[in-house]
């Protein structure tokens, strides 16, 4: 946990952080599928896996490079793979 206060601590100083958070494990997300008006409500995450999101940062970079510096730099603090993505434009 030190480790990703430390991350965490180094977006803020830097400017970079707009907010982060942890998640519950998958076991306790509720899967809505409301499309078409189905009206369908499941216990269980999106996507089933051995692993699964239990966190996420949103930062604002001035470019990709530093954005995939940091994802790398994420990943080594929490010790889990990282998915990096931009919001759509």
């Amino acid at each position: 946990m030190q480790a990703i206060d430390t991350f965490n601590e180094k977006l803020q100083s830097l400017g970079y952080w707009l907010m982060a958070a942890g998640i519950n494990k998958h076991e306790s997300a509720t899967l809505f599928d409301n499309r078409s008006g189905a009206g369908v409500i499941t216990s269980g995450a999106l996507f089933e896996g051995k692993e699964h999101y239990s966190g996420f940062w949103i930062i604002d970079v001035p470019d990709e490079e530093i954005a995939k510096t940091l994802a790398a730099e994420g990943s080594l603090a929490c010790n889990r793979r990282v998915e990096l993505r931009p919001f759509l434009r």
